[in-house]
């Protein structure tokens, strides 16, 4: 199979170049129309993209610098986050940048009736919820005994790539299918797949020319090539982190079951033998 021109969309540089660049800002609404379901009289038409840092006092900690933050001629606001990996405590903080970006409207007259609804929207590259949930989920606050919906400003939706299992164009059944095959697949999508996706949806065919690395500077293809290396280390640190963990508490097994076996009484020999220590490290138990 011949190398695909395309590169990948989860890269956080050529999701932001796609997503969160002024030249293609219709793309981005046109996602998000899509992605909620605004049509006719909600549509969005129109976004400003804010400032992503999201608590300046920490601007230094990646972890406080979203993807993508916007807001609509309303003025409602939207967070859009790609997840590469799982990381504990993402559902804390997704409500933290959510209540953030609904805080940070408030101006010095802290009028509280003019605050607008915030969207945080997250398409992960693991499962973050159960299986039950399906791959895109939305969330919003409810009444525990009606189910009404009483508390309007806050609506998390999570995009959960591995639970989506449509490999092939044929299976795409809607423009959000569509969008998720974008993400899940785009390095493996042919030219004869983009040719079917660009009838049905053309604004997803313009992400695709996004994503054409001959349309790519070199320096920032460079960028994105080291970035991808960024992330394998990482991968690989953390990947020693957990088997130095691993054999650790292994070690520690053994040195257990040999205190045992000295306690009963078992030859230095046979112990380090059973339990794979030396025999000086037996020793040093006694």
């Amino acid at each position: 199979m011949a190398l695909s021109k395309f590169l990948d969309p989860k890269n956080d540089l050529s999701f932001k170049k796609i997503f969160g660049s002024e030249k293609n800002k219709n793309i981005l609404i046109h996602f998000l129309n899509d992605i909620l379901g605004f049509s006719g009289g909600n549509e969005i038409k129109e976004i400003e993209f804010l400032s992503t840092i999201m608590d300046p006092e920490i601007a230094s900690d990646k972890q406080s610098i979203v993807d993508v933050l916007c807001k609509d001629s309303i003025g409602h606001r939207f967070v859009i986050e790609m997840q590469l990996a799982r990381d504990k405590g993402f559902e804390k903080r997704a409500q933290l940048y959510a209540a953030k970006a609904y805080s940070r409207q408030l101006d010095k007259s802290g009028n509280y009736i003019d605050l607008q609804k915030v969207f945080f929207i997250a398409i992960s590259n693991c499962n973050l919820l159960p299986d039950e949930v399906d791959y895109v989920s939305t969330h919003n606050i409810r009444d525990v005994k009606t189910n009404g919906h009483y508390l309007k400003d806050f609506q998390f939706v999570f995009i959960e790539l591995p639970k989506f299992t449509k490999s092939r164009v044929e299976q795409l059944e809607s423009i959000v299918d569509r969008w998720l095959f974008f993400f899940k697949y785009a390095e493996e999508t042919t030219d004869e797949d983009l040719r079917k996706i660009a009838e049905k949806a053309p604004i997803i065919k313009l992400a695709y020319d996004e994503l054409d690395k001959f349309r790519w500077n070199e320096k920032d293809l460079i960028a994105y090539e080291e970035r991808i290396m960024d992330l394998r280390k990482e991968e690989g640190i953390l990947a020693q982190k957990l088997d130095d963990a691993t054999e650790k508490g292994r070690q520690e097994e053994r040195i257990e079951v040999a205190k045992n076996l000295l306690k009963a009484g078992v030859s230095i020999d046979i112990i380090a033998q059973t339990t794979g220590l030396t025999v000086n490290e037996v020793k040093d138990l006694i």
